[in-house]
């Protein structure tokens, strides 16, 4: 049967395809969202916030870094492992990057131990002054590194958050803080490769 004559006898309909599923409350669902199938990579903003409320995963989604991004890194006392990774980015970084830290519960002073470990690299951080995490640092920032503080960041869609596993060197000498102190260095470093920044020699 040719295919004039099967629109004729009416069996053209048996060809035809089906209709796109309609959203709920009759909204039209995007492409990439018909027939159950979804796109890699796409976040459905209010339907996941309703949905799960506690903050998502954003150690791997890309993220678009201004010319000059800023980074906050966050503990619980910065008085520490904070402290060390936004001296070791401003050193290596210079005025590429805004740095900023903070503490969830700040102490008084920084760890002296932690102060003497980053002279014996030639970074002086004898000046630093542990601060308060707010809300508007976060807001502020581009990327957000947490250090064994938990959720006390707060979240804003947008940024990029990452959580570094790290000893904790409060408390500790200057011996027990060497070791944590080089794997700061090394984060830091990769950090700037992710950013396509290099780092300073």
């Amino acid at each position: 049967m040719t295919p004039a004559a099967a629109t004729e006898s009416g069996l053209g309909a048996l060809v035809a395809l089906p209709a796109p599923a309609a959203a709920p409350h009759g909204r039209r669902l995007p492409v990439h969202l018909k027939d159950g199938l979804r796109r890699p990579g796409v976040t459905v903003g209010r339907a996941f916030t309703a949905n799960h409320p506690a903050r998502p995963r954003t150690d791997t989604i890309p993220v678009t870094t201004p010319a000059q991004p800023s980074v906050l890194f966050v503990c619980v006392h910065n008085a520490g492992r904070s402290q060390m990774a936004a001296a070791f980015l401003t050193h290596l970084a210079g005025d590429r990057v805004q740095v900023r830290s903070a503490g969830s519960a700040p102490a008084d002073t920084v760890n002296p131990a932690v102060v003497e470990a980053m002279a014996e690299v030639g970074i002086d951080i004898s000046a630093e002054v542990p601060k308060v995490l707010t809300t508007e640092a976060v807001r502020s920032s581009d990327v957000v590194i947490t250090m064994g503080c938990g959720d006390a960041c707060p979240y804003f869609p947008g940024k990029r958050y990452l959580d570094w596993q790290l000893d904790d060197p409060a408390g500790q000498g200057t011996g027990a803080v060497r070791p944590i102190r080089d794997q700061i260095e090394q984060r830091i470093r990769g950090l700037l490769a992710e950013l396509d920044l290099e780092a300073a020699s």
